[in-house]
């Protein structure tokens, strides 16, 4: 399955509360529940005023739609072509 990078834009992000941020994961998995198991959200990163998510999808139309339904932008969205970290080194 195809692995994307999700560059969201949302002013103030890194000055969330938990609570907020605890509504935006609900209304994303909800969201993710209506579409299916071919989607599924890995994890995000959450900066000063953007929001990373990686996320796993056949296909960067239905990460769109995922941002549409839940009404998250998706300023950016890249297709992962490889994964590297320490161990790539050896």
């Amino acid at each position: 399955m195809p692995k994307y990078v999700i560059e969201r834009e949302v002013p103030g992000a890194g000055d969330l509360t938990s609570e907020q941020l605890q509504g935006i994961s609900q209304t994303s998995c909800g969201v993710l529940r209506n579409m299916g198991p071919e989607i599924q959200w890995v994890h995000s990163y959450v900066t000063g005023n953007k929001i990373y998510c990686v996320y796993n999808a056949p296909n960067e139309e239905m990460i769109k739609e995922h941002a549409t339904q839940g009404g998250f932008p998706a300023n950016v969205i890249s297709k992962v072509s490889t994964i590297i970290d320490p161990t790539t080194a050896e």
